[in-house]
């Protein structure tokens, strides 16, 4: 075999229409665009969005309710997840990854009081509850505000 034998295999390869090319090509004067209208025109271009001048969707809809662009987003750990670790062991926003406890170390962590905590850990977080706070202290461990 050689180079030259090569060809691709049947069906996969498909020419490209050549419009605009004189009548008897089949795809002369308009170039397979019809007539008239504003798709028939060069340079045209219509958004997505664009219904045909019906009032969008977008604004026939009732807008409701707000939302703040300032709000922090945080991702929610509870005391009761954090029992799976060894006691002693220092809680961070990668060993919580690992753990598949959240999904991102970029966003903020906070750590709630939901549940009971057995065992004395380490817990580094950008935010905690005072009740998460308090409870994390009284087992013997501590809470540190990153």
């Amino acid at each position: 075999m050689k180079i030259n034998d090569l060809k691709p295999q049947n069906g996969s390869f498909h020419r490209s229409k050549r419009v605009g090319r004189g009548i008897g090509s089949g795809h002369g004067k308009n170039a397979c665009r019809g007539e008239n209208g504003q798709k028939s025109r060069s340079g045209t271009h219509i958004s997505a969005h664009f219904e045909g001048g019906q009032m969008p969707f977008v604004r026939r809809i009732p807008k409701r309710g707000f939302h703040s662009f300032t709000q922090e987003e945080y991702q929610i750990v509870n005391l009761s997840q954090l029992n799976r670790f060894e006691p002693g062991t220092e809680i961070t926003k990668d060993l919580l990854k690992e753990a598949g406890l959240i999904g991102s170390t970029s966003l903020k962590l906070k750590i709630l009081a939901k549940g009971e905590l057995n065992k004395v850990l380490t817990v580094r977080s950008d935010a905690f509850s005072k009740k998460a706070k308090s409870l994390i202290e009284e087992k013997g461990g501590k809470a540190e505000v990153l």
